[in-house]
């Protein structure tokens, strides 16, 4: 009877994994990820852009503060003295807010979004801790709601999507099916008219 049972859940939880795993996982990592995470990047990232379209390369005082607040308070808080360098940092900050959000959620450059807001938010983290004054907290306590906590949480869909990149409904996926090496619609699309 026991040998049954553990045949039965080998063959139901193998069928699980080796079909419905690889389409279901990255899908449900990445509706999680918008779920919770999107429209916090997004708002975060309208907190320090300008008024309009052009706000999106003349970024408030704010932006400065958020992401290098020791740096703008060394200069007075004036973030024209912080030169060339703290104004890209800030600027491809403020934009990867906006950006690797986008293509995470419709599965476009799946890995290398993912990689990027791993990044972002280990950077993130490093800026609430050292430049805001953030406790970090510790693993393996009681308290679930350290932002050690939190990150690991955040980090772990991403690692997922990173590994197994955006799944079989995802714009990748649907260049996958378009881009093949031979393929007629290629081959069409790359003849000259």
């Amino acid at each position: 009877m026991m040998n049954l049972l553990i045949t039965l859940h080998d063959r139901i939880f193998g069928a699980l994994e080796t079909h419905l795993a690889p389409a279901l996982l990255p899908g449900l990592a990445r509706l999680l990820f918008v779920g919770v995470l999107f429209m916090y990047y997004w708002n975060a990232g309208l907190t320090k852009t300008g008024e309009g379209v052009m706000g999106l390369f003349q970024l408030s005082s704010g932006a400065y503060i958020q992401i290098l607040p020791r740096a703008v308070e060394a200069v007075g808080y004036d973030p024209s003295a912080l030169g060339t360098l703290a104004r890209a940092v800030v600027l491809f900050g403020t934009w990867a807010e906006f950006v690797l959000p986008i293509l995470l959620a419709v599965g476009l450059f799946t890995r290398l979004a993912a990689l990027g807001m791993i990044g972002f938010v280990l950077v993130q983290t490093w800026v609430d801790v050292m430049g805001h004054g953030a406790v970090l907290g510790t693993w393996f306590d009681r308290h679930a709601d350290g932002l050690i906590d939190t990150r690991a949480l955040w980090i772990f869909p991403l690692i997922l999507l990173m590994l197994r990149g955006g799944g079989p409904i995802s714009a990748d996926a649907a260049l996958g099916r378009w881009y093949q090496p031979g393929s007629a619609a290629l081959v069409a699309a790359s003849r000259p008219r």
